[in-house]
Parts: C-alpha cells; structure tokens; sequence
C-alpha cells in the first residue's frame, strides 16, 4: 500500500462512527463521478481531488510542488466538509450549484467560499453532489483556475 493510500486509510479509521458512513459514502460519489484527470491524493489533512504534475506541471499557484488542488473533503468536528475549488472560481457553477440545492432539498445551504457543510450526514444530498462532481472536467478546471487566480 502506497503512503497516499495509507493515509486515506487511516484518516477513514479515525473518522467517529456517526460521520464515517456519510464519509464514505461521499468519497464512492465523488469516485465515481469524478472526470478523467483527477487523482486522489492526501493533502492539508483532507482526501483531496487534485490534477496531477503530469497533466498540469505547473502546479498549485500557492506552492508548485503541490499538484492542483480542486476538490476535498474532510470530517471536521462538527460537520461534513465538501471544499469545491470551482465553486469559489467559477460564478457560473455557484450560480447553477445555489439554485439548484434550492429545487432540490429542503435543508438550507451552509457554504463559505468553497466549502460545503454538512451538519446532518443524513441530509447530505448525493445526486446533486453526483451532478456537481461530473460538472468539469480537469482541462476545464485548469482554463478556470488559470483565470482566476494565476497572475500574468
């Protein structure tokens, strides 16, 4: 077993029972919705969804050693965290993402800029974090991440 698979492994274990099969039943979704392009890694404490060197070498603006980071999710203490770089880059997906939590679930949405919570692991809404995963695609993210935040 490699360390990232290692890691992953051990972040699940140590997941409290009330979170862990809301937890992982969010990784299955996003696995199996995730675009070509993606890997998943272990980054800033979370299971992390990044493009890798070898597709995008220039890496993570923030420190190019890093592959770009698009999506990732933790269990914090008092909730779910769903973190959606795109959501915070591309106004189009937010847009889309907010009206459409609206039509389709009754809990009120708990976002910061790229971060989803949520506090009822019951209430987390697969099939529209499905849609959401299967959005953009990793050369998509790159055009998107590039404009937003790379400097020229």
């Amino acid at each position: 077993m490699n360390e990232t698979n290692s890691s992953i492994k051990n972040y699940i274990a140590s997941i409290p029972e009330d979170k862990k099969q809301a937890f992982e039943k969010l990784r299955e979704t996003i696995l199996k919705n995730l675009p070509k392009g993606f890997d998943e890694t272990f980054s800033y404490r979370m299971i992390t969804y990044c493009v890798p060197h070898s597709i995008y070498p220039k890496g993570y603006h923030c420190n190019p050693e890093q592959a770009l980071p698009f999506i990732s999710i933790a269990a914090q203490k008092n909730f779910i965290a769903l973190y959606h770089m795109g959501l915070y880059a591309d106004a189009s997906l937010l847009n889309w993402f907010e009206e459409t939590w609206k039509s389709t679930t009754d809990s009120k949405l708990d976002m910061g800029k790229s971060c989803i919570r949520f506090k009822k692991p019951d209430e987390i809404p697969f099939d529209l974090i499905k849609k959401l995963i299967s959005k953009v695609a990793a050369k998509k993210w790159i055009e998107v991440y590039e404009k937003s935040f790379v400097k020229k």
